[in-house]
């Protein structure tokens, strides 16, 4: 078996890290607790898988990934630096397990880019919180799970909408980016794991 990003929505959500199936915290607003169930069903009726799932090499789940049109996520608009806008891809968090916690990460993020572009999406948004330098790898990516370290999005091009205090609205804008070809998934993991894997050692001449 190989590593894989693949969809999250009613048919792979067992197969997603248990805190996770349950979770309606982003779906929620105030004191009203929304339905898990009749909110997967409106969003895949209007837009679909709404995140990724990552699975390693023997299958196992090093994290998921939640995101989809912004007004799917009541809990949006009370954030610091919220709304989101209306026109946007709304990343909301990732659930990551163990020490690739980063290389995971930019495998979700990458894959929600290609998505939401491929959908016809003006723009993809998350809300990131800036880090003092130095930080933990722990921290930024493993405590923090509903938002992204500000430098990380920056790497991908995001630029600032609003903020407040530490927290920021970040945006990137897709219609510059060319759409991705048919089997992102794969080719996006392809390319990530490329890009981090260390380069073979020169074996010394006798």
């Amino acid at each position: 078996m190989t590593s894989r990003v693949e969809g999250l929505g009613r048919g792979t959500l067992t197969t997603a890290p248990a805190v996770c199936r349950d979770c309606v915290w982003w779906q929620s607003r105030g004191n009203r607790t929304a339905s898990k169930e009749r909110w997967m069903e409106r969003a895949e009726d209007d837009w679909g898988e709404w995140g990724t799932i990552y699975h390693d090499d023997d299958g196992s789940v090093l994290g998921s990934m939640q995101y989809g049109p912004a007004g799917l996520f009541p809990r949006a608009a009370d954030l610091p630096a919220g709304p989101p806008s209306d026109d946007a891809v709304l990343v909301t968090c990732a659930y990551l397990v163990g020490g690739a916690a980063e290389w995971v990460e930019k495998s979700l993020l990458l894959a929600a880019i290609g998505e939401a572009r491929d959908r016809g999406a003006r723009a993809l948004e998350a809300f990131a919180y800036r880090y003092d330098a130095g930080e933990t790898t722990e921290e930024r990516f493993l405590v923090h799970r509903t938002v992204f370290p500000r430098d990380f999005l920056d790497a991908f091009g995001f630029a600032t909408v609003r903020e407040q205090g530490r927290v920021e609205l970040c945006r990137l804008e897709l219609a510059g980016l060319a759409p991705v070809e048919q089997g992102r998934r794969s080719r996006v993991l392809r390319v990530v794991q490329e890009a981090f894997t260390p380069a073979p050692t020169p074996m010394p001449r006798s």
